[in-house]
């Protein structure tokens, strides 16, 4: 979960090789200065087409397009950080339940 200046989100990530994507996140507004908003899901889209994770972003509360988009930004690199690094405690195993990453 991630929030910032408002808004508040849910994102999981499963690095499995079967892409899929739920996506529930609105965006109020058409344009953020010269961004077009219809990009900000296209681009989740394409990361999870290309990469083969599955994806679940989901906007909790927020009002503010600018925010939305930096919250999901920084909760989608948090939750990749945390799907792919090792972790200590697991004696340097892959965090996998299969305990393996591949790449296609």
């Amino acid at each position: 979960m991630q929030t910032l200046n408002g808004p508040f989100f849910s994102g999981l990530q499963d690095l499995s090789g079967r892409p899929h994507i739920t996506f529930e996140c609105d965006v109020p507004t058409q344009r953020v200065g010269t961004y077009d908003t219809q990009l900000f899901e296209h681009f989740f889209q394409s990361m999870v087409a290309t990469s083969g994770m599955t994806l679940h972003v989901r906007k909790l509360a927020g009002k503010n397009s600018h925010h939305i988009i930096e919250a999901t930004f920084k909760a989608f690199a948090r939750a990749l950080r945390r799907a792919c690094e090792v972790d200590p405690r697991r004696a340097g195993a892959v965090p996998s339940s299969k305990g393996v990453l591949t790449q296609k």
